[in-house]
């Protein structure tokens, strides 16, 4: 009974300790689910396929974020966020080294501070490069039929024909083991990324970095560049730049957007160079419907038969403000050596040398 009066009494003063942090402090479950059924005409294989599409407009995804009032206009925040398929429940893979499925907080795993001065991150997170042309990507980087992944493929390093790969790289989207500096001022928002690499009597190996910036005014400009360098010989063999714009005309708004891919093999030298470039329109013809009209034409200038144009008409009709209903259909025109790199289709299961037509209809809910 002594020791446990102790324990009781231990108990008794850790709470009393912890109880004014946490009430100062704000801790948020949230998340988005997606899904619906996907057709196309053509597959790899050869023959129609129809099934149950994980992620077509957003991606799945759940996780905690909080923060803590620290006073003095400093705030403590944190950012763990976990990337899941709805059609089978499993761990989405990763596109780094540790890509086998397992890794629980793939999309963000950070702590930092904020205040007047802008923001530090630390850890796993999202880099300021693809978050500055979230404005004027013609699909907004939807993960379904946008340039979402021929970003992400021109930038995992074993498609540029290198084993090498930079470890904290994770298809140029997500960045581990960063530092992140990001601020607002006046209509432009930047960040500045840097990925130590993290190799004993080297600093330059294995190394990333990455900038980014918006500028939202009467029109919408974003820029970025980013670049990865070899694990083994510490040559900067992935660079990828982007540049866009937007602009509104009342119910109307006009993008457009060019993006650019760079890989080299360990050695340095050069495998590929995808040249992404793409525009579009949105048209919020009713207040709860909003349709959009896209067209995309990458291609790989060290190798002219990979390439795709692609044409995507979509709308998505608010249900409420949380739940949205999507249709959405695309026409690629693959020619015969067409690679994920060039691809909108997420798993590039387009037929290269023919015009696949795909059809997806499904439902996202965000929480």
């Amino acid at each position: 009974m002594k020791n446990l009066h102790r324990s009781l009494l231990a108990m008794a003063a850790i709470a009393a300790f912890t109880a004014p942090a946490l009430a100062d402090s704000q801790v948020q479950l949230f998340g988005i689910v997606d899904a619906g059924i996907l057709s196309q005409s053509k597959s790899r294989t050869g023959g129609s396929q129809t099934r149950v599409e994980t992620s077509g407009l957003r991606q799945s995804v759940w996780g905690l974020k909080g923060s803590e009032d620290l006073g003095g206009g400093l705030k403590a925040f944190f950012n763990l966020e976990s990337h899941f398929d709805m059609d089978t429940g499993a761990l989405h893979g990763s596109g780094d080294t540790a890509g086998s499925g397992t890794i629980i907080f793939r999309r963000q795993a950070n702590l930092g501070l904020s205040g007047d001065w802008g923001s530090v991150t630390i850890g796993r997170q999202y880099g300021p490069a693809l978050l500055a042309h979230l404005g004027t990507e013609p699909r907004a980087f939807k993960e379904q039929f946008s340039n979402l992944y021929a970003w992400a493929y021109n930038q995992l390093e074993p498609l540029a024909g290198s084993t090498a790969v930079n470890t904290n790289n994770d298809v140029g989207i997500f960045f581990k083991n960063a530092i992140q500096y990001r601020n607002t001022l006046g209509p432009v928002t930047f960040g500045v990324l840097y990925s130590l690499g993290e190799q004993a009597g080297n600093t330059s190996k294995n190394t990333a970095y990455a900038v980014g910036a918006a500028y939202n005014g009467p029109v919408v400009l974003s820029a970025s560049y980013q670049a990865m360098k070899d694990l083994t010989t510490g040559n900067r063999n992935i660079e990828h730049a982007g540049l866009g714009g937007a602009v509104p005309f009342g119910a109307f708004t006009f993008k457009i957007n060019w993006l650019q891919g760079k890989n080299s093999n360990s050695d340095g030298l050069p495998t590929s160079k995808v040249d992404a470039y793409s525009g579009g329109v949105d048209w919020q013809w009713s207040q709860a419907n909003t349709a959009t009209l896209a067209y995309y034409d990458n291609k790989d200038k060290r190798n002219s038969e990979d390439h795709t144009r692609n044409l995507v008409l979509s709308n998505d009709h608010a249900l409420s403000k949380r739940t949205t209903l999507y249709a959405q259909a695309a026409f690629v025109d693959a020619k015969s050596l067409a690679s994920l790199k060039t691809s909108i289709v997420a798993d590039g299961s387009f037929a290269p040398g023919k015009k696949t037509t795909f059809l997806n209809v499904g439902i996202n809910h965000t929480f």
